[in-house]
């Protein structure tokens, strides 16, 4: 078979077939048709980043997909799933990354045959590229067919979620000393609200991913061979891992604004029982010097010489009593 000389559309990043070795040669998407049709041991894989309705469509043909698949894989925005079409799978999972402290989330559409492995990544999502490179240095594992690779790209996909828990951990306990700090800062709530938000992005679409990779290691033995599904159970323990930390970040969060929303009504009693024993103090003067404003004549204690001394002693007294009573009681 002559070698390609016709070059490959921008968003068809890779296209090669793989021999029964593992080894790798570069072919055009019109020469996909040819090398599945020499049952040889080899397989195609192509990789490709938000594809036109066209490309799609030749792919379809070449590969004989699914009309509901590359109904999918065209629109996007679907959520993470596995689903069996004859002898062939569709699986969707969503990528993960980190930037300026949000996560953004994209798509990749994996379409798995006997012979044949087609990736399609739409949205925020890492190339695949370091993936194939490492795989190609295993080509005693590539040559177990297009399952390895499919499970080589889904434990790149897993593998990225790990270290976005991970910071978002960080973030949490930076959060918590925030949270305890003298002075309330209507910010830090802003902030546990908004990665709480981002974590339960992150469950839905870890989440879906275990159940995913239950099926890869338990069913399809016809795509999936038994050599294969050892690799597979690791990336779900991977998965399993990322989803326990993120519900246990997500609950931890639950918490912390509930404390912190503790601490906001406690600080807010606080200030209420100082101003109400300032009230108190103030009152006891208010009182005695409302007493003696009354336009009362006969008011006995008017006539006697000693009187303002008396009031003025008596209202110090008083306040004084009623300060010290309230410091005990932490009113003040």
């Amino acid at each position: 078979m002559d070698e390609p000389n016709t070059p490959l559309p921008a968003c068809v990043i890779n296209c090669a077939a793989y021999d029964r070795q593992g080894k790798r040669r570069d072919i055009t998407l019109d020469q996909i048709s040819d090398v599945l049709a020499v049952d040889d041991g080899s397989f195609v894989w192509v990789g490709m980043h938000e594809p036109g309705e066209g490309l799609l469509d030749k792919l379809q043909e070449e590969f004989g997909l699914h009309d509901l698949a590359i109904e999918d894989a065209q629109h996007a925005h679907q959520r993470p799933k596995i689903e069996a079409y004859g002898d062939s799978l569709f699986v969707v999972m969503h990528t993960a990354q980190v930037d300026e402290g949000h996560i953004r989330f994209g798509e990749t559409y994996a379409f798995l045959g006997k012979r044949y492995l087609v990736t399609v990544r739409h949205g925020a999502s890492l190339s695949y590229a370091p993936v194939r490179a490492r795989v190609e240095r295993e080509p005693e594992l590539l040559s177990l067919g297009p399952s390895y690779g499919l499970y080589a790209i889904l434990d790149f996909v897993t593998d990225h979620y790990l270290p976005i828990a991970t910071e978002f951990g960080e973030e949490l306990n930076q959060l918590e000393q925030d949270i305890f700090a003298e002075a309330y800062r209507r910010q830090t709530i802003i902030k546990l609200y908004e990665l709480k938000r981002e974590l339960t992005q992150l469950r839905l679409a870890v989440a879906p991913m275990q159940d995913i990779l239950s099926q890869l290691t338990r069913m399809h033995g016809d795509l999936i061979p038994k050599e294969v599904r050892p690799y597979f159970r690791d990336v779900l323990d991977h998965a399993l891992r990322v989803n326990e930390s993120t519900d246990t970040m997500r609950e931890m969060l639950t918490a912390a604004m509930s404390v912190n929303l503790s601490l906001v009504t406690i600080a807010q009693g606080e200030i209420v029982k100082k101003l109400a024993g300032w009230a108190a103090l103030l009152a006891a003067p208010t009182l005695i010097a409302s007493w003696y404003g009354m336009n009362f004549h006969q008011i006995p204690e008017l006539s006697w010489r000693y009187s303002y001394f008396v009031v003025i002693a008596i209202t110090l007294a008083v306040c004084v009593g009623l300060y010290r009573y309230l410091k005990k009681v932490h009113w003040l």
